[in-house]
């Protein structure tokens, strides 16, 4: 996911953000309406990530409430076409996946010294997949979607984390995460040891109460929310823990929230770590977590309403900074984060999955 937040670069700074005391809602339609009928040039070098792309624009404009602006059966019969599918029995037996590519081009088989590799399905694409439908309203039980679970368990490796390709790919939460979203997705947890997958999470919980990637590294926001998220689809934690009347046993949960609190800047928004900015994404990966332990409350909606304004754009969306020009990921985190705030206007959010709730009531 980095390489497609960094789909900014290249293109020249916003003369100004939108300043503003309200959220720009029609502004930021239009945007995505541009973005679904043609996305600007830089975005060429996310062209292995279309889908991903495609996931912001969809899901943006299903929060912003103006999914009717879309083909739905289009969008639809465009995901299904980049499923991957075994040919014969040696295909299943081989050790690949079969869930979606990235993009057209990932069809295009690739050659590795000499010998031709027509699969490039990837993990985090199935899932963008996965949630697109869902999103446009198509039945996920209409379509057999076993190839895509039998083939996920080559996934997983003896520590419990997951790859997302079948051969020379890093291993990190971000996998467990997409893995568990899918079984979630399909109600189906066989593509998966879930036992494996909560003690490779634990193992990544760190002395500061946050959650790194890998077990040792630094804690980070996006990857805490990975893990909170895989926990409550598997069934881990509790909904809204801080209500109830004992605390998970399985994480630390005062560490984690006071590691969370202090993600909050002077400047009202939240950052992904000690010692970094503000940055829009992360008013929802670090609000998202706050708000499935039932914590939502400790955050100063107001500050952190606030920072988003100044990050809004004039041009519609969301830059990383106030003053930065807008780009997909950070528009899409932006929406998701006033989804989080109620935002009048705004269809409410599903946090664990990052869709909204209407669209995630399908499962």
């Amino acid at each position: 996911m980095e390489s497609v937040e960094n789909s900014s670069e290249g293109l020249p700074s916003s003369p100004s953000s939108h300043l503003s005391a309200i959220f720009d809602r029609d502004r930021h339609i239009t945007l995505l309406q541009m973005m679904y009928q043609l996305l600007p040039s830089p975005y060429q070098l996310q062209e292995i990530n279309r889908l991903t792309l495609a996931y912001f624009v969809i899901s943006g404009l299903d929060i912003l409430g103006a999914l009717d602006r879309v083909d739905k059966d289009a969008v639809a019969n465009w995901v299904l076409s980049l499923q991957v599918h075994h040919r014969n029995q040696a295909d299943r037996n081989s050790g690949q996946f079969f869930g979606f590519l990235g993009s057209r081009t990932s069809q295009f088989p690739q050659v590795d010294n000499g010998v031709s590799l027509p699969n490039n399905s990837h993990l985090a694409s199935t899932y963008c997949a996965l949630a697109i439908l869902k999103i446009v309203g198509y039945k996920l039980s209409n379509n057999d979607f076993e190839s895509v679970l039998t083939s996920m368990r080559n996934l997983q490796q003896p520590d419990g984390s997951f790859m997302p390709i079948h051969t020379g790919a890093e291993k990190d939460l971000r996998f467990i995460y997409c893995a568990a979203a899918i079984s979630f997705m399909l109600n189906d947890w066989s593509g998966m040891d879930k036992e494996k997958a909560k003690d490779y999470i634990l193992r990544c919980q760190s002395y500061d109460g946050g959650f790194g990637l890998v077990p040792g590294a630094e804690s980070h926001g996006g990857a805490t929310y990975c893990a909170i998220a895989s926990l409550r689809f598997m069934g881990f934690l509790e909904d809204d823990l801080l209500s109830s009347s004992a605390m998970s046993p399985v994480i630390d949960v005062p560490l984690l929230l006071d590691w969370l609190v202090q993600r909050l800047g002077t400047d009202g928004g939240f950052q992904g770590r000690p010692n970094k900015v503000s940055d829009t994404c992360y008013a929802f990966w670090i609000g998202a977590v706050l708000r499935i332990l039932g914590a939502h409350n400790f955050i100063d909606k107001g500050a952190l309403r606030g920072f988003l304004l100044a990050c809004q754009s004039e041009y519609g969306g969301f830059g990383k900074v106030p003053g930065d020009f807008p780009d997909l990921y950070h528009s899409y985190y932006g929406f998701t984060a006033f989804s989080l705030l109620e935002e009048p206007d705004l269809l409410s959010l599903f946090p664990e999955l990052g869709i909204t709730g209407l669209a995630a009531g399908g499962v």
